[in-house]
């Protein structure tokens, strides 16, 4: 059964915050940037992971971009790495890694994804790190399992699971999660959340300003952040879209990617 997505879905498990808590339990979320004309994405994510609450996010660079990004964040921390084994060292102490905004199409963003995929955090895997692996889905899935999320758009969906979107968007969202055997976060309109599982959650109308440049990529930092912070891959979805479409109606007309982090407290707050 389809159930509508709204705070009395998933609003009990939230993790707020009490008064011994610090930053390491709050969760440590990592983004993995692209290179230096590529960082926008994964700077979005990053900022949307650290207002949705993760106590530490970092932003995971190639050398050459860690200067770029160094100069354009301040409470978000920068690690360059040089490899996948790098990578994958710096990624070990986290509980949420969010790798796709930007990352780039080449093997570099397979190579990387394989070499996290082994640790313990939780994935939220979008945009490129989706679209390398038309043709070859089958090695996407095989590195995922049910703590994971992917995030695709239709067009990144039908890459992945050609031709299922005939069968309808819900029934097709049921069977690529059973499939993949992670959560996903079928983007629209009405944004479909499934779990392998077979649970399914449908997200009413969204506002028409999120049709804009990179408000998905602050949509894949915001469940980085639930994940982060301990909440489930399908609870952290589910939250992470419900919070991202009323950010969105909150601000209205003139919206663009950089304003829905901004809006997140406001949204938080009416949880609260």
């Amino acid at each position: 059964m389809v159930k509508t997505n709204a705070p009395s879905l998933w609003g009990d498990v939230i993790p707020w915050p009490g008064a011994q808590t610090h930053k390491h339990r709050r969760g440590r979320l990592g983004v993995v940037s692209g290179g230096p004309l590529r960082t926008g994405a994964a700077r979005l994510s990053a900022r949307a992971g650290l207002r949705t609450g993760a106590g530490l996010v970092r932003l995971l660079c190639p050398p050459d971009a860690a200067r770029v990004v160094a100069g354009a964040v301040e409470a978000i921390m920068v690690d360059a790495f040089g490899t996948p084994g790098e990578l994958a060292t710096l990624t070990g102490p986290m509980q949420a890694v969010v790798i796709g905004p930007a990352a780039g199409l080449d093997e570099a963003t397979v190579a990387n994804l394989t070499a996290i995929a082994d640790g313990a955090a939780g994935l939220v895997v979008d945009a490129d790190a989706l679209t390398l692996f038309a043709g070859r889905a089958d090695a996407l899935f095989a590195l995922l399992d049910e703590h994971d999320v992917i995030t695709p758009h239709e067009g990144e969906f039908e890459r992945l699971f050609p031709g299922l979107l005939a069968r309808g968007r819900e029934a097709a969202a049921i069977e690529a999660a059973g499939r993949c055997g992670a959560v996903v976060v079928l983007k629209g309109s009405r944004t479909l959340i499934a779990a392998p599982d077979g649970r399914i959650v449908v997200q009413p109308e969204a506002s028409p300003w999120l049709a804009t440049a990179g408000s998905g990529d602050v949509l894949a930092g915001m469940i980085g952040g639930w994940r982060a912070q301990g909440m489930s891959a399908f609870d952290g979805s589910c939250a992470a879209v419900w919070m991202h479409a009323e950010a969105a109606a909150r601000f209205g007309p003139g919206l663009i990617a950089e304003d829905l982090p901004e809006q997140i407290p406001h949204v938080l707050r009416s949880l609260r």
